[in-house]
């Protein structure tokens, strides 16, 4: 059947009527962002001809992969596409520069302890994995350094697990997260543990899709940031390890160009030296965070 049956006088009827559209009150514009949905959901049911049977496998997926939608989106490309999105929204205002923004991803916990100069990241014992150094400066978009700005960091531990989230219930709370305050300098330092790449929970819902899709569901080592200061737009960020050989095929699409460094490995120890570049806030709401529900704990 071809698609033009979704635009026949009883479906559009049925659009308005499940859109709220024919009756007074709501929200104009989730009105109008429902309407559309449900209608690209309807030609695509009838452009692939999906059966019911299809139609609530697909349903019963999406509820029991819930807890793994976080993870999901960025798989399916659509939280990259939210940056590549903004990025042109960017251009297309003459804002240029700043160090490139890439996916949060599901795994930051609000409320890691905030110190100040060098960090040490890591508070559980991972003997066999080296140290990592990073250290750089966080400067606005004419090179001046950043005052008072709080730089958000965390990552997986050697086994690719994280703290707060990790299966085996090992690591203690904030292992390999902290908020670090800079001086007016606007430098950074820190150490902690090396981390691993990881994959995505075996024969979760994320799993299976990738297969279905004939895709791998591997991400490469790679360290969160926040960046947050007054007066300068929030950047959300990530490095990945260039060397890592998941490091252009990242199954989440977090990689981007100017966010590979390549670490000096020598012995147990690596070195990364990375520069951070905030763009001006044109107002306070550029300054906070996306509505993004994040996992949140007490600092101990």
């Amino acid at each position: 059947m071809d698609t033009s049956f979704v635009k026949t006088a009883e479906v559009q009827h049925l659009l308005d009527r499940a859109a709220g559209v024919d009756v007074a009150g709501g929200n104009q514009r989730l009105k109008a962002i429902t309407r559309d949905l449900i209608e690209s959901l309807m030609v695509l049911i009838v452009k692939h001809d999906i059966s019911e049977d299809e139609f609530w496998q697909a349903t019963n997926y999406l509820i029991k992969g819930a807890d793994e939608l976080g993870l999901i989106m960025p798989g399916i490309g659509l939280e990259h596409f939210l940056d590549l999105y903004m990025d042109a929204k960017d251009a297309e205002a003459g804002l240029t520069g700043g160090t490139p923004r890439t996916i949060e991803g599901p795994l930051y916990v609000a409320g890691a302890p905030l110190v100040e100069g060098e960090a040490n990241l890591t508070s559980d014992p991972d003997e066999d994995a080296p140290t990592l150094y990073m250290h750089g400066t966080v400067t606005g978009p004419d090179g001046e350094p950043v005052k008072d700005a709080i730089l958000h960091v965390w990552h997986a531990d050697s086994k690719g697990w994280y703290s707060h989230f990790d299966p085996t219930r090992e690591q203690t709370p904030f292992n390999n997260r902290r908020r670090i305050k800079l001086g007016a300098d606007g430098r950074y330092s820190f150490h902690s543990k090396m981390p691993s790449g990881y994959s995505c929970p075996p024969e979760g819902a994320t799993d299976v899709l990738m297969k279905a899709l004939g895709r791998h569901g591997n991400r490469p080592a790679h360290v969160h940031f926040f960046i947050e200061a007054p007066g300068y737009r929030t950047l959300t960020t990530q490095i990945n390890f260039g060397d890592d050989p998941f490091a252009k095929d990242d199954f989440a699409f977090g990689t981007r160009e100017g966010l590979l460094p390549v670490p000096t490995r020598q012995g147990d120890r690596a070195d990364i030296a990375f520069d951070f570049q905030l763009q001006r806030a044109a107002g306070k709401s550029d300054e906070g965070f996306s509505a993004r529900v994040r996992t949140e704990a007490a600092a101990a």
